[in-house]
Parts: structure tokens; C-alpha cells; sequence
């Protein structure tokens, strides 16, 4: 039984990764699915996975890009706020809020269904993709919550795959002005930094850094 009891109103850091420590993603097409799914499954209404939606948008043609549909999506009756998110080769990371009864579990699970029946299905393979079960932790404080977004947006910068400026696979463009991204909602994390994007790049940049070196760090202390 799940530790963590979801509450509305509520902020959890959410993250996983692959079973055996494998890569879920393996190129960009497979990162751009993941976005997508996130997007769909986010909705109440939304009971398919995204394959089955975009058979049926496609009525018999080739398949449409999810993008095309997410102005409709717009008015969804959302499960959840999604705060931040990085997706890296082999795991994930997001801090999310819960808006609706069991509105984390039930996203989670549809996103988890989805993309592991695209990614089983593209890469002709069966069983699990993740994990176990996806892991989470309740922001308890103010300070912990804006501390996570530096480590989630910062993520795959601590994690050695790439600059933050280099990494479209996380929020952290939407973040410090790079980019125009509807996914996430921002404002509880700039409104803290005067809706200055300058102060949370310098933010994120400093406590990404610090990260990074003290997992480096540990890394040398336990060889």
C-alpha cells in the first residue's frame, strides 16, 4: 500500500525510472511521446490512451501529431497541475499538484499505461518499463517546494546529459522565458521571484550547480 495519501491542494514530487535502470526514452520521438501523453491523459474525460485517440482522430488516415489537437484540449477537466517536469534517458521526475480525488494515481497510472504500451510496442518488447510503482514524496514547506523546482528543472544538468539550454525535454525553457510551453503552470514558482525570470535562471543555475557538485562528490567518496 502506497505511503503517501494524496490530498487537493497539495504539491508531491513524483519520479521514476526504468526497470533495471533501462532507457524508457531513446530518442526524440520518444520524449515528444511522452510530452503528448502528459498533455492527453490529464483530463478526466480522457479514457483512451493516446494511441486509440489518435486512431480515431486520424478516421482512417495517416496518424496525427497529438500537438495538432492540444488547443482542444485546453478546456480539459484537469487531474492535476503539473508544476515542473525533466525527462531523462533512463528516468523522470515532476512535482505536481493534486485538484481533483485521487487525481495523482489516476494520471499517473494512465501515463504509465500509455506510453508503455507505445514504447512496447515500437521497440517489440512486453513487461513492465518502469520501476515498480511510481515514488513520491509531499512538499511539506514553501522552501521545499521552490528548492525541487531548481532540482527538477536542473535535472538533467545534475544528472551530466546536458546544459538546461541544450535539454527541451524538461520545463525549465518555459521557466526562464525560452520558450512559450502551455504544460506547465509557473506562477506559484516566479510569482516567489517577482515573476522575474532572470532571478529564478540564477536560482535554478546556483542550486543546480551545488547539486551537481555534491553529487559528483559522493559519487568519488563511494569509489
Amino acid at each position: 500500500m502506497r505511503k503517501t495519501e494524496f490530498a487537493n491542494g497539495e504539491y508531491y514530487h513524483i519520479y521514476n525510472r526504468g526497470v533495471d535502470k533501462r532507457e524508457i526514452f531513446s530518442n526524440k520521438k520518444d520524449y515528444d511521446r511522452m510530452i503528448e501523453t502528459v498533455w492527453f491523459v490529464n483530463d478526466k474525460k480522457s479514457y483512451t490512451g493516446l494511441a486509440d485517440h489518435k486512431r480515431k482522430k486520424s478516421k482512417g488516415g495517416p496518424p496525427r501529431s497529438a500537438f495538432a489537437d492540444l488547443g482542444g484540449l485546453e478546456g480539459s477537466e484537469k487531474l492535476v497541475e503539473i508544476i515542473c517536469y525533466c525527462f531523462n534517458p533512463n528516468h523522470y521526475h515532476f512535482i505536481l499538484k493534486q485538484i481533483e480525488n485521487g487525481g495523482i494515481s489516476l494520471f499517473m497510472s494512465k501515463l504509465g499505461n500509455s506510453y508503455t504500451k507505445y514504447y512496447n510496442t515500437k521497440y517489440s518488447r512486453s513487461g513492465p518499463l518502469y520501476s515498480g510503482k511510481f515514488k513520491s514524496i509531499h512538499i511539506n514547506s514553501n522552501e521545499y517546494l521552490l528548492y525541487l523546482s531548481a532540482y527538477v528543472n536542473s535535472n538533467n544538468f545534475i544528472h551530466g546529459y546536458d546544459d538546461n539550454e541544450d535539454w527541451p525535454y524538461c520545463s525549465y525553457p518555459d521557466y526562464v522565458g525560452e520558450r512559450a510551453g502551455k504544460l506547465c503552470q509557473k506562477e506559484i514558482i516566479l510569482g516567489q521571484f517577482d515573476d522575474d525570470q532572470k532571478k529564478y535562471e540564477k536560482f535554478c543555475r546556483n542550486n543546480g550547480l551545488f547539486l551537481k557538485n555534491k553529487k559528483e562528490s559522493e559519487r568519488y567518496l563511494l569509489e
